[in-house]
């Protein structure tokens, strides 16, 4: 497969949905979405934000429930802990939370910040999943949402509106309203073309528990039902809250605490210890003000992992086009 031909954009038309008034985003828009651009990403209206997603008739049980079932397993911990336990936690953090987020769900699928392979995209969403934050196409969209309104009305997790409330709160609310898919056709077209995308969305939960299950079986085969049980809490329960709180300091910390590099119409800001729990992430000023850029770490001594991982993917023929400049001067 030519890397010119897994770069082309599929045309498959868009299944119908209830409201025909919510059109998908015209492909200037998608280039808007990707490039996190407030002037023409602020085209596409949505209701959001605090002020009208926190509402007792749009509380997201299911979201509620999910979380809620992990932080109580996680309260199993000191009962249930190994070593393997322990090394389980910190490789998957990498792989789920390092792959899966962090390279996979934002800066390949949110903002396009370097090319690959069809299968590439698709293992790393299905990789994203394993993180428990979600689909694909629901992460992307509350993600690209965030970039147009960044700390303004609108802004799905603004600081602004409560510490808590941008750390987690806003979680337990339907962002995108009842119908998801007019959301994701809206501010996720791209990804809504894949039909793999799409199943990832119905399929996150099923996904999770067998994944769990291959893990406890594991433990299982080599030590029985202590170690079982072990990396099941640990490696699941303990990481993925884990990979939760340390991703989810990027929306919160890193709008209240750290340094700015750059002037932007928000309060994002760098904070190196955000960073080093998210592989780079925490370089979000950088971020905010060159979203597609894949290197957030513009100083020298921002260090940043997630795009270290990113040249080694292209030193093996695995990723091109990589975004590393800030501007169209700075390209080379």
């Amino acid at each position: 497969m030519s890397k010119t031909h897994s770069r082309r954009t599929s045309r498959r038309h868009y299944r119908k949905v209830a409201d025909p008034s919510v059109q998908p985003a015209s492909e200037k828009e998608v280039a808007a979405l990707l490039n996190g651009s407030p002037t023409e990403a602020s085209t596409l209206k949505w209701p959001s934000g605090k002020a009208n997603v926190a509402r007792a008739n749009n509380v997201n049980w299911a979201a509620v429930a999910w979380l809620g079932m992990l932080h109580v397993a996680a309260l199993a911990a000191p009962w249930t802990f190994t070593w393997s336990g322990l090394v389980l936690v910190f490789v998957l953090h990498w792989v789920c939370g390092g792959i899966g987020i962090c390279l996979g769900y934002h800066r390949l699928l949110t903002h396009g910040s370097f090319g690959t392979y069809r299968w590439v995209h698709r293992l790393i969403g299905s990789i994203g999943c394993l993180a428990g934050e979600g689909p694909p196409m629901m992460w992307v969209a509350n993600h690209r949402l965030h970039h147009a309104r960044s700390d303004q009305e609108g802004d799905p997790h603004s600081p602004r509106e409560g510490s808590w409330w941008s750390h987690v709160f806003w979680l337990a609310f339907r962002v995108g309203g009842k119908d998801s898919g007019e959301f994701y056709r809206k501010w996720a077209p791209d990804l809504y073309r894949d039909r793999y995308m799409r199943m990832l969305d119905y399929f996150f939960i099923p996904y999770n528990i067998i994944a769990s299950v291959i893990i406890t079986a594991a433990g299982y085969a080599i030590g029985g039902w202590p170690l079982a049980m072990s990396w099941l809490v640990w490696g699941v329960a303990v990481r993925m809250v884990f990979v939760l709180h340390s991703t989810w300091l990027v929306n919160s910390a890193s709008h209240m605490w750290g340094y700015r590099n750059y002037e932007t119409r928000d309060d994002s800001r760098n904070n190196w210890w955000v960073a080093l729990l998210t592989y780079g992430e925490g370089w979000h000023n950088n971020h905010h003000a060159h979203p597609r850029m894949a290197k957030h770490g513009h100083k020298w001594w921002e260090f940043d992992l997630t795009f270290r991982t990113i040249r080694l993917m292209q030193r093996l023929g695995l990723a091109w086009d990589v975004v590393d400049y800030r501007n169209a001067s700075e390209k080379t």
